[in-house]
Order: C-alpha cells, then structure tokens, then sequence
C-alpha cells in the first residue's frame, strides 16, 4: 500500500487548474444532492456465521489479533498519535523496510500511522463481529488512549503543532486521521459512546478550520509523487460516515471540496477529474490510491449530482474494467502501469483487494446497483481467498493469478534483490506492514455489507452465512442466513417478523435458474418476497450452478462454478524463513515441483459439487498431449494456474 517506488508517471502530464479561469459550468458545482439508495447497518447490527465466522476468529487467533506482539516496534514502542508524534526535529524513521535509498523514504515517517491504525480498524471490526471479550477489553484501553491524545482544539493525529497542517510536499496528516478515525467509527457503533462520536466530530472540525473549504489546498505538493498525501483523500471514508449519523451536510460538502482540490493540484494521481474524463487515458498510478479513491469520486458526485462527475465515475470504472484479471482483482504491483491485466504477467497487492471490494461495496449502497455487489463478491470469494494462505496465519503481499513460483519475485524474476512481495508472512515487514493489516479488514468489510435496509425493504446484497438483527417501523426484524455459500449453493433464510416488508435477495449475475420455496418476482437483479411475515418462517433457496468456460480480457480461457473461480493447483516445496516473536509463525517461500503450464484443449469438464473437485482434460505445453487435470476453488491453493491459452 505505500509508495515503494518514487517514479514519475507518463500520465499525460501533471493537471492543474489552480491558475485557470473559473471554467463555466464547473463540475464541481453543486447541481442536486444524490441520496444513496441504501442504509449501511451498524457493524453490530449483521454477524457472521458458517465458514465466515471461522476465518474471521482464525484472523483474530492469528496475525489480526496478534500483529502487535509479531512487530511491537512499529506498533507498540512507537507512539506516533500521542509522545512520539512528527515533528521538524525527526528527519528519518526506521522501519524495517528494505529498498534503494532516495527521496521516497520520506515516507517512512508515517508508516506506523496506518500500520497501527488500519491494523486496528480491522482488529476492532474482527473483535466486535465475533463478540470475542478478550480483544473487546483490549481494545477498550485502546481507546481510551486515543481519546487522551487529543488536543483542546479538536486535533487527533501524528505532528506536533511545529509542522500540522503546514505542508508543501509528502505528509500524512489526512491519512494518518482517515485510517484512525474509520476504527473510531466502528467503536462508536458498537458502543454508541457519545464521548467517542464527539472526538472524532471534533477532529473532524480541526481538518475544517484548518483547510478551509474554497481558501485552502490541502493536496498541494510541490513535487507530484505524494503517498500519504494521496491517501489522505480517504477521509472522504469518515466525511460520508459522519454524514450519514449526523445527517450535517457539511461533511458532505467536504467531500466535494477535497476532491475539487485534489484534481486541481500537480499530482501524479489517476483520479483527477480531467484524467478521468479522457478515454484514451488508462490508469497508470500507484493501483490502492487509484481503488480507494473510487470511493471519494462517487462522494464528491453524491454532494454535488453534477452529471460530469458522475460520467468520471463511469469512465473510472471502465478504465478499472481493463485491469481486472480473471479473479476479479484489478492489477497493480506496485503501479498499474497502464499496461493492461495479465494473469502470468501482473500481480495485484491484498491493500487492493481491500480498497476496491470496499469501493465497489460503496458503490452498490449508493446506486443500488447489483453489479457492483457481484464484483465485490468475486475478488472477495476468489482473489481475496487465494492470497491467503490455505493453512497458516499469513498472506501473500503481491499475488497472481497464475501463480507458478512464490520466492520473491513475480513467477520467480530475481531482478530485484529486495523483493519479497511475492512470498507469505504474517507481517512482510521487509516492505512494508499494510496488507497484513488489510487482510484483517476485508472480511468485516465484507460482512457489513452483507444485509442493507430501505424503508420497506431488507436487502441481502450480499450472500454468504450471516444473521442479521435491525427494525422497519416498530418491529424488530430477525434473518438468520444459513448457508455454506459459495462453496454451496443452497441457502435458507429464517426470518423472524411481525409486520408486512420486502425481502430482497440479490441473484448472482451467473445464476440462470433457481428454486424458491415462496412466491417472488425478479426487478433489476433482485428476487423480492414481500409479505406479511407472522413469526418465524423458513424461505429456502436454491441454485444449480455449472461448470462455465470464460475469458479474460487476453482471451485466455478459464473456468468458474457458481460464484467461485477455479484453478489448477501446483505441487509445491515449501521453504521456510524468517520466525517472530510468536511460536509458530514464520515466513514462507514456495517452489513449484514440477512446472507445467497447460493449455485450453476443449474438453469436458466433470464436476464433483460435494467435495468441490473438477476433472478435465488440457494440454501438456511441453509434451503437446492431453493430460487430466484437476481443478479446484482458488481458495484452496498456493501454487496454481487460472487461466489457460
């Protein structure tokens, strides 16, 4: 997720508008605020079940809860928020990080900020989902703590008052309060601790006096490769949060004033709005800004409905359609490069995997548009899935989709002395601590979405083992979704009720048949019940998923059943690295057996729906003859191949 490499993009140029004339009907005029089409429930309003409660538990046994004690350095000897915050006199920071020297370890200095606090975010999310007391009490202290390091004035971040808010290039000032502020919100609606909700308003107002709307430029760097600055547009994540509890519309506006601001400064940044809108100009920067930052382009639309913002968005998105590989991930190692997917050739970061799941969830709760829950639920179930690691608490930093050889480089280069993204670790310090602490998110994430509300309608957006709790009127409304989805593809819904109201369930956009034990009707993606639900009743679902043969967008051939993408996967040799401070963990390197791509030969595909097992025939590249294969969930591999030619 950091900047790694400090390169200047050929992204057509650096755009600024700062010393333009105003330009006539300015997309950034306010024209009709957008309401979102859905309500996000309180995280403690859904719970996981089944197989997503397991990994989520398993997270927390593992580097989610344990990520404190595996690098205690970044997390618990630096108090970066509190007595070691930034300021003139601290010019350099050690971070275990490995790399060239150069002007890009300027960042160095507020790494720990969304170590610590995109790790907590998660760490937060995972304790509260699973009610697991030990981390509640934990992270209880936590809080407190955060809360005594705020200023009289409102300020909650990481630099003395020497420097804050007085920058010309590299900071992480909004960056460090999006990714602390977004654990703050999760606490608040769990507890509902007005204290809580208050220190993060108040933060927030800090940001505004400080960066005034219209009279300041928060994004301005005299030099255009800016990380945590870049970041920082995130805070656009708690603006809209705030905005949705408070109902204040000045959060909202906010949002269109730091994206305005965003585009007008000499960034090296995908995003800004003159790129955008140019078709013939594909994404080239670094791929988790330009992910997350989807989601600060839809708030900025929202605030304003100018129909210019929201052609961006849709060119946003299709620019993203052209790096997105097989597995639904959207490539980026650590640059997009503009290059297009590649399932052997590019490799895409778990920060990515995060960002753009939440961004696409984002974007079904403000559209209502089901393809974008599709969209998250593929990287989510495939992508996300076959970055972890199927056995042991770790993850891979940088993955493929065909995924040959796990020793550093990708498929095996060894140009780079330094790079070890393309390997498993609890930590992955030597690049840096963020994916690991975003692969503790992107389960919670993903639950929270599960279940949306309207006025007369509860939305199961996404599907998979869950329960949700929340009311429509005066009735408190209870739906238990008992299921193994995607990994089966039966699923029961038990409702408990005592009023009339719409249950609207999202079909998958593979689904081409289903049974229902209810009377329905189909409207935009969705099968909706509505009723006058009495008690307790048991809606049952089925699909019949097959066995499909697609491709990507290189044409290579690859093979899904149901919602899951399925892949060969390879023998490998495991070699075993660097330990931690914890038993038990460890990184690891992976050597392929034997190696043997394999190519599209046309066959059959047989299918064992239990054991999740599929048998084909496809060609030997080396020998030129058929061999059996096997293919399975990508979940279930380390080594492996997707797609095939």
């Amino acid at each position: 997720m950091k900047f790694i490499l400090m390169i200047v993009l050929a992204s057509g140029g650096a755009i600024s508008c700062q010393n333009s004339p105003p330009a006539i009907n300015s997309p950034f005029e306010k024209v009709k605020t957008i309401s979102e089409e859905y309500t996000i429930l309180p995280i403690t309003s859904v719970k996981p079940e089944g197989w997503l409660r397991e990994q989520i538990q398993k997270n927390l046994d593992g580097f989610t809860g344990r990520l404190d004690t595996l690098v205690p350095a970044l997390i618990l000897e630096d108090q970066i928020y509190g007595q070691n915050r930034l300021s003139k006199k601290i010019k350099n920071k050690n971070v275990g990080a490995l790399g060239d020297a150069g002007d890009w370890q300027i960042q160095f200095l507020w790494w720990n900020s969304e170590t610590q606090s995109n790790w907590r975010d998660g760490y937060i999310r995972s304790a509260l989902l699973t009610n697991d007391e030990h981390h509640l009490r934990k992270l209880s202290q936590y809080i407190r703590y955060i809360l005594s390091t705020q200023d009289k004035d409102g300020y909650l971040g990481i630099y003395d008052d020497d420097i804050r808010y007085k920058f010309d290039n590299e900071n992480g000032e909004l960056w460090a309060k999006s990714s602390l502020l977004r654990g703050l919100l999760a606490w608040y609606e769990y507890t509902g601790d007005k204290n809580v909700l208050n220190a993060i308003e108040r933060a927030i107002q800090n940001v505004m006096d400080n960066y005034p709307a219209t009279a300041s430029h928060p994004f301005y760097s005299k030099q255009p490769n800016v990380g945590g600055t870049s970041h920082g547009l995130t805070i656009t994540d708690v603006l809209e949060s705030l905005y949705r509890i408070t109902g204040n519309k000045k959060y909202q506006d906010y949002c269109l004033f730091l994206y305005k601001d965003f585009s007008e400064q000499a960034l090296n940044e995908d995003v800004q709005y003159l790129k955008l809108i140019n078709d013939t100009l594909p994404l080239k920067g670094h791929g988790v800004h330009t992910y997350e930052h989807v989601r600060s382009v839809a708030a900025a639309y929202m605030a304003s409905g100018h129909p210019q913002l929201k052609k961006a968005l849709d060119s946003f998105l299709k620019k993203i359609y052209k790096e997105t590989t097989a597995s639904g991930a959207a490539v980026g190692d650590e640059w997009i490069r503009g290059i297009g997917a590649d399932a052997t050739q590019r490799g895409y970061e778990y920060c990515s995997l995060q960002e753009l799941m939440h961004s696409y969830l984002s974007l079904m709760v403000k559209f209502g548009d089901q393809s974008m829950a599709d969209k998250a639920e593929k990287i989510f179930f495939n992508a996300a899935q076959g970055a972890r690691h199927p056995e042991k608490s770790c993850i891979a930093y940088l993955k493929s989709d065909n995924s040959y050889e796990m020793t550093g480089g990708l498929n095996g280069e060894t140009r780079d002395k330094n790079q070890t993204r393309y390997s498993y670790s609890p930590v992955h310090q030597e690049v840096a601590v963020c994916c690991v602490p975003n692969a503790g998110r992107i389960a919670p994430y993903f639950v929270q979405h599960m279940w949306l509300k309207t006025d007369h309608s509860i939305v199961a957006a996404l599907l998979g083992p869950s329960m949700v709790t929340t009311s429509i009127g005066n009735d408190t409304i209870s739906i238990k979704e008992e299921t193994y989805y995607p990994f089966g593809n039966i699923i029961r819904f038990e409702v408990t009720a005592h009023s009339q109201f719409a249950l609207k369930i999202r079909k998958p956009d593979w689904v081409s048949a289903f049974l229902l034990t209810e009377g329905y009707r189909e409207e935009n993606g969705f099968i909706i019940i509505e009723k006058n639900w009495s008690g307790t009743q048991t809606v049952e679902l089925k699909f019949n998923p097959e066995v499909v043969v697609r491709e990507d967008i290189n044409h290579e051939k690859y093979f899904t059943y149901g919602a899951l993408v399925l892949a060969h996967p390879i023998e490998a040799l495991e070699q075993r690295g660097k330990s931690f401070p914890l038993a038990g963990f460890y990184n690891y390197k992976y050597l392929p057996k034997e190696k043997v791509e394999y190519l599209y030969a046309h066959e059959k595909v047989l299918a064992d729906p239990v054991q999740l097992k599929f048998k084909t025939l496809l060609i030997n590249a080396r020998t030129k003859q058929k061999d059996t294969v096997y293919l399975v969930p990508m979940k279930e591999t380390i080594l492996r191949q997707i797609t095939f030619k």
